[in-house]
């Protein structure tokens, strides 16, 4: 079986004050950092820019957190922002970097030269599932018509993407076919670097699927443009219940792109649990469910060594696809 399973697990409590972040507390008990500062490996407007942003949102509007500040810093595939964290760490406890899926793939790529044991990990808190889907037209209405085509003729029944060849939307199509008993080897798979692209080629019947994020599968779906005919989450998700999951159709993988948050090597524990306190109280808040909902986020939430452990299992089962496709 193939899977990426994060659960919440109780929080580390205590830490009054933590050293060099300064609280105070609220009559309902809530404790409350003075400031955070997020740091953004990427540009203005994508998922890491867009989670930070909203966790910033969440954290200040329910009180939890006086002040929120955040820098973007692009470069090396979020390399850039890594290597910063480490090389200044000691000035760096108040800041929390966002990151996902990629700090995997592409430290085991070569990317750049640190992975997620050279940092902090504080806690992993949202994801999002990943989605095989088909034009809405296509007669293609489940993972067994895809597996069934597929079998008849191979070299026409294209995956698409909208990352390169070994990257995550790849790697999904690639771990669905294996698990199915499928050469992962001999899925042809497209890349497209815009979704208008990937639609134009799904509704001209240029590949047979698309692999793409569950949220905007649901968008996607919502607009009447495709078809969901398997999504990497355990069970059925809210947003799109009649969306069957891989594993009630006999597909064993789960896969969730998540997203999270790490600090500086070093980091004091009290620091660390301070934050860790925070994030898990952020999500009792309504000012966080306002935010989840808007951007359509999935409440994944793990910390410390369980959010190691899953990182340790990420790597492991992505090292090895990546090892057999070819790509390390």
């Amino acid at each position: 079986m193939t899977t990426f399973k994060l659960g919440r697990r109780a929080l580390m409590l205590g830490a009054a004050a933590a050293l060099g972040l300064a609280t105070s507390a609220f009559a309902d008990g809530h404790k409350k950092l003075d400031s955070v500062h997020f740091l953004i490996p990427g540009g203005a407007g994508g998922g890491w820019d867009g989670t930070a942003r909203g966790t910033g949102e969440a954290l200040t509007t329910a009180g939890l957190v006086g002040t929120a500040s955040y820098e973007n810093m692009s470069g090396g595939g979020g390399g850039k922002a890594i290597g910063y964290l480490i090389e200044n760490a000691e000035s760096n406890y108040g800041t929390l970097m966002v990151n996902s899926t990629p700090i995997v793939i592409r430290s085991l790529t070569g990317v750049f030269p640190h992975n997620f044991r050279d940092l902090t990990l504080v806690a992993g808190t949202i994801g999002d599932y990943a989605a095989i889907v088909v034009g809405k037209d296509s007669p293609l209405n489940s993972m067994a018509d895809l597996l069934a085509a597929y079998d008849a003729d191979p070299s026409k029944t294209a995956i698409g993407g909208g990352s390169v060849p070994g990257g995550m939307d790849h790697l999904v199509a690639a771990m669905a076919m294996e698990a199915a008993g499928k050469d992962a080897l001999g899925v042809k798979y497209i890349p497209y670097d815009a979704g208008g692209k990937a639609m134009a080629s799904l509704l001209s019947g240029e590949i047979a699927a698309l692999s793409t994020g569950f949220s905007e599968a649901v968008d996607l779906a919502a607009a009447g443009e495709v078809k969901i005919i398997g999504v990497t989450a355990p069970e059925r998700v809210s947003a799109a219940p009649d969306a069957m999951t891989m594993v009630e159709q006999g597909i064993d993988t789960t896969f969730v792109n998540w997203r999270g948050f790490f600090g500086a090597p070093g980091m004091p524990a009290e620091d660390v649990a301070a934050y860790q306190e925070v994030l898990e109280a952020m999500y009792d808040t309504p000012e966080w469910e306002a935010v989840r909902a808007r951007n359509g986020w999935v409440n994944i939430h793990n910390s410390g060594d369980d959010f190691k452990a899953f990182l340790e299992d990420q790597e492991q089962v992505i090292g090895d696809l990546m090892k057999k496709l070819g790509f390390l």
